[in-house]
């Protein structure tokens, strides 16, 4: 395989980036249309606003810091260039939470997004991972059998894949989880981004990364301020 893969001339990772979008939406819509949303419309659109506004901050602020070479000949073209949907999903989080309390919201608005945002992930990655070494997401070198040539002579971790057979187990272990036990409003959106917090610290150190504090990268410590939010979240609802 030649990377970055191309198809019809056009860079795959673009074709799966615009269907991850496409088809993440449209799952969404289907799941709101058999489920009956506690959240009326016109908050429901509100919430969605932020949660896009959120996700556009989001995914630019941490993509530039995770390149501090960068940060001393900031462009706008290098700030739309760069983005991450660790980032994203931060982004979004905080916004959305700002929103519903603007709105008087009470209701989780997040349950709804999981398994979009997991097929989502899912197509994201495999355009990720057709795309080499263009995209930043490759791994460091490894030894290790599936180890994958980008095509610049050196084996690495697949990191992509990584996340993609990450994002699958996690959606099976909602779905099996939902199967068995009653949750609470809220709860498997919660159960998704920590998780995924959880995840995105540990494999950073598997990915070349310009460390901030303690050898930490942007996106880690952006982990760790969603972990960290959780943490306390948790401790509201459990008793330690």
């Amino acid at each position: 395989m030649i990377f970055p893969v191309e198809i019809f001339g056009v860079h795959a990772h673009l074709i799966f980036e615009l269907l991850a979008y496409f088809l993440g939406y449209r799952f969404y819509q289907y799941l709101r249309g058999q489920t009956k949303d506690r959240i009326g419309d016109g908050d429901r659109l509100w919430i969605f606003i932020a949660a896009a506004l959120g996700g556009l901050i989001g995914s630019r602020l941490v993509g530039v810091l995770e390149h501090p070479e960068h940060l001393g000949n900031l462009s706008f073209a290098l700030v739309l260039s760069n983005k991450t949907v660790l980032g994203g999903f931060l982004g979004g989080l905080f916004f959305v939470e700002f929103a519903k309390k603007l709105l008087g919201v009470r209701v989780s608005s997040g349950d709804l997004m999981v398994y979009p945002l997991l097929l989502a992930l899912v197509i994201g990655r495999i355009g990720c991972f057709l795309e080499g070494l263009e995209d930043g997401t490759f791994g460091v070198a490894s030894s290790l059998p599936w180890a994958i040539d980008f095509g610049d002579g050196i084996r690495r971790h697949p990191t992509q894949l990584y996340e993609l057979v990450f994002a699958l187990l996690l959606a099976f272990s909602i779905y099996r989880l939902e199967k068995h036990y009653t949750l609470e409003n809220g709860f498997r959106f919660q159960l998704f981004l920590f998780s995924y917090f959880v995840f995105r610290f540990f494999i950073e150190f598997l990915k070349p990364m310009d460390g901030y504090i303690y050898g930490l990268g942007a996106i880690q410590i952006a982990s760790l301020i969603g972990i960290g939010y959780y943490v306390l979240l948790f401790k509201k609802v459990i008793k330690w």
